[in-house]
């Protein structure tokens, strides 16, 4: 699977305080979405995340479910959270 560079650059340093647009798949109507739901940083998606067990396909099912997200859009989102963990955790 081909990565983005949003993707890469996430994946290359600390989550420290980034918004929840930062992760891809996630533009600024799903942002503002999530925002509305009390995920506002990425580290809040990356909570739920480790919630869900790091399941990619429990948490892109979430996020379809909180927030609308298409499988397009969840599934990077999910895939990166994952490889983000397996970076830094």
């Amino acid at each position: 699977m081909s990565t983005s560079r949003k993707h890469k650059d996430f994946v290359e340093e600390p989550m420290g305080e980034k918004a929840v647009t930062a992760l891809p798949g996630i533009g600024p109507t799903l942002g503002a979405s999530l925002s509305q739901q009390g995920f506002d940083k990425a580290s809040l998606l990356l909570g739920q995340f480790l919630l869900l067990k790091e399941d990619t396909d429990k948490f892109a099912d979430w996020l379809k479910d909180v927030c609308g997200a298409s499988a397009r859009q969840a599934a990077p989102c999910s895939q990166c959270l994952k490889e983000w963990c397996d970076a830094f955790l």
